[in-house]
């Protein structure tokens, strides 16, 4: 069982922003910039191109509620896939390209700080 498996099924806790019947998004707590947000399959499935299309779908709505919630230039979009093997897209909110660079230091944030960037996240993804 991978960490997000364990992250879905509720053992270990996240900073959930959507979800639907298949995918899971919530934050990355090592994130780039405030908003960014991991999107996974529900099931343990580690080739990213096995559930594309649809989750790409799911994205494309949590990414519309990051840059609601966190105005932007973009919504960037990155498949790494070689720390988890479970397929994951990472949404960042970007000013410019070089926010996007996973080398850089991550942002430090409290539990207060990553619990209402997903509140703000999850209320845009209501609407």
């Amino acid at each position: 069982m991978t960490i997000f498996s364990r992250i879905i099924a509720g053992e270990i806790p996240s900073y959930k922003c959507a979800e639907n019947d298949k995918f899971y998004a919530f934050l990355d707590i090592n994130p780039l910039a405030k908003g960014h947000t991991l999107v996974v399959p529900k099931h343990e499935v580690d080739y990213i191109f096995d559930e594309l299309a649809e989750m790409t779908v799911f994205a494309k709505k949590v990414a519309l509620a990051i840059g609601k919630a966190f105005p932007c230039r973009k919504v960037g979009m990155a498949v790494l896939g070689l720390e988890v093997n479970h397929a994951h897209i990472h949404l960042v909110p970007l000013q410019n390209e070089g926010d996007m660079d996973f080398r850089k230091d991550k942002l430090q944030l409290t539990a207060e700080e990553m619990q209402q960037i997903a509140d703000r996240i999850a209320e845009k993804f209501a609407e």
